[in-house]
């Protein structure tokens, strides 16, 4: 993360709502367990990002944004987007999609085109760069080049012996490492290159589950792995289990595998039992709506990135036909989305600007940006909105 530069303010604790939500209910494109959510408080919060995200394009110019002060709303920016890029991208298509405007269309396919650098990049991390950045570009003719080209080139980096796409030395540290954001959008981008990448995209998630699902004698995930001298694998101290950002990536890696329907290799039972487990260890539907960053510090910072994955990784397990906890998941994934727009997301008239999303915790353990917008927070909230909204159909981001 050397690229990173910018402003990092103190450690602002702003305050939450203790008022609990109650569930919501959504839009009958997610499922026949409940029914429509139109305008309201659903609309008000999208607006509010859509604004924010305006005001971020003017401020950022040509970089890209990372995390912002709580204080005043300035970024700490990246020079070519860094793991984060995609999400700017797919935010800036959010709002095309939420205003219908031309010049917001541009502005979209002028961020996704920045995109372009990380096709070759040896990261995993591709998968959040260059699907998120171009899986809701509908229509966008250079976007879908794009994605093609990283499809290709993240097939290209499948390593069958491994049985995954290693972690990659691009963002630093060593190369063969298994991790658990690793994961998310290198599943959909990987099965968009036809029955190879889908046969690929099966394998690197169910390895990453074979390392990463608590074992015996574990309650949670165990999110990092790395291969030693022996060609054995062994697990990392960093991140640790209970990292709550790390639970969510696999939770919406499974919801993909899951949305991916018949595959050439793997049983959609095993998915269905992971999803299952990581509900109930990881205590997605009966846990805090917006959980600590880190189980072993409950008195910690909150991270509402995590929330906003787990609620759209929820709303995409409720399109999986035959999930047993589909209603719940739908149920919760409406209330975590109405604590993070009511308790979370800034209103007009105060001393920061409208529509940040509060209390992201970048990095816990090195005390990088605990209490700050994220711009994955925010575009993991404005998808989960959108699909309430009916602008975007889950099972195709």
């Amino acid at each position: 993360m050397s690229e990173e530069r910018g402003r990092r303010g103190p450690d602002n604790g702003w305050g939450r709502s203790g008022v609990d939500d109650e569930p919501g209910r959504s839009d009958a494109h997610l499922g026949p367990e409940l029914s429509g959510v139109r305008g309201g408080w659903v609309e008000e919060a999208l607006d509010r990002l859509s604004r924010r995200v305006g005001e971020t394009a003017e401020q950022v110019g040509a970089r890209f944004p990372l995390y912002a002060d709580p204080a005043d709303g300035r970024w700490t920016t990246t020079g070519r987007g860094s793991w984060t890029g995609g999400f700017w991208a797919g935010l800036l298509w959010l709002r095309a999609r939420h205003t219908a405007c031309d010049s917001h269309r541009s502005a979209a396919a002028t961020g996704t085109a920045g995109l372009a650098p990380w096709t070759d990049a040896d990261t995993a991390t591709r998968g959040l760069i260059l699907w998120y950045g171009t899986a809701l570009a509908t229509g966008d003719e250079a976007a879908g080049v794009l994605r093609e080209r990283a499809a290709r080139a993240a097939l290209a980096a499948w390593e069958p012996k491994l049985g995954l796409v290693p972690w990659g030395a691009a963002l630093g540290g060593p190369r063969l490492r298994a991790r658990a954001d690793g994961v998310p959008g290198l599943v959909p981008l990987l099965a968009s290159a036809g029955p190879e990448g889908r046969a690929a995209a099966v394998a690197h998630l169910h390895r990453h589950l074979e390392l990463c699902l608590p074992g015996e004698g574990s309650r949670r995930p165990r999110p990092s792995w790395r291969r030693n001298d022996k060609h054995d694998w062994e697990p990392e101290p960093e991140p640790a289990p209970g990292w709550t950002r790390g639970e969510a990536w696999l939770l919406l890696a499974v919801a993909d595998g899951l949305l991916l329907g018949e595959t050439p290799s793997g049983s959609p039972e095993l998915l269905t039992d992971a999803a299952e487990l990581l509900i109930e260890r990881c205590e997605f539907l009966t846990g805090p709506l917006v959980p600590p960053a880190g189980t072993r510090h409950p008195d910690g910072p909150r991270d509402t990135s995590a929330a906003a994955i787990t609620a759209v990784a929820l709303l995409k397990l409720a399109l999986v036909p035959g999930v047993p906890s589909a209603s719940a998941c739908a149920a919760r994934a409406v209330a975590v989305l109405h604590r993070l727009a009511d308790a979370h997301l800034t209103r007009a008239g105060g001393p920061r600007p409208a529509g940040m999303l509060l209390d992201g915790c970048y990095d816990a353990p090195g005390g990088t940006a605990v209490r700050h917008e994220l711009v994955w927070g925010d575009f993991f909230l404005a998808l989960g909105l959108s699909a309430l909204l009916g602008r975007v159909d889950l099972g195709e981001v």
